[in-house]
């Protein structure tokens, strides 16, 4: 199966939110989690079900940016979301999402439009009958508008 870059770099946005959320809920390291996702994930089958061939240069950066930057994007994060809501209220994916999307924001080269299509995306793929890919909208918006002003 041919794979363009541009689906492999979806693919290890969704990787990327995955391996946070199971980081945050198992509290394995970066290095166990990724070498994980690396080793039996990216292109696996399972159960006659393909899983995508995912960039992992691209899911490296989302996620050690992510870790590295942690404390920085879930303040950038509190200021996006109401007072009664901060970041430690929210669910779990939803957190891991917002850390992947505001590494790729605030030290990747992605476009803001780009990164928030993308992560709004993958809101999309957890929540497919939700409310949540357009709080995850809203909430990118207003972060990429407050880290990256001149990209709008």
């Amino acid at each position: 199966m041919k794979v363009d870059k541009k689906q492999m770099k979806s693919a290890a946005r969704l990787y990327a939110v995955q391996a946070l959320f199971q980081m945050e809920s198992s509290g394995q390291t970066v290095e166990s989690v990724t070498k994980e996702f690396e080793t039996h994930r990216f292109g696996a089958t399972y159960d006659e079900d393909e899983m995508a061939d995912g960039d992992v240069d691209h899911f490296r950066a989302v996620v050690d940016n992510a870790v590295n930057l942690q404390a920085k994007i879930d303040q950038l994060t509190d200021r996006a979301l109401v007072a009664k809501w901060p970041i430690g209220r929210i669910d779990p994916v939803i957190r891991a999402l917002f850390r992947a999307a505001g590494a790729e924001l605030s030290a990747m080269p992605t476009p803001p439009r780009v990164a928030i299509t993308e992560y709004v995306d993958v809101a999309k793929a957890f929540f497919p009958d939700g409310k949540e890919p357009k709080f995850v909208n809203a909430v990118l918006d207003h972060m990429a508008h407050e880290m990256l002003p001149e990209g709008f």
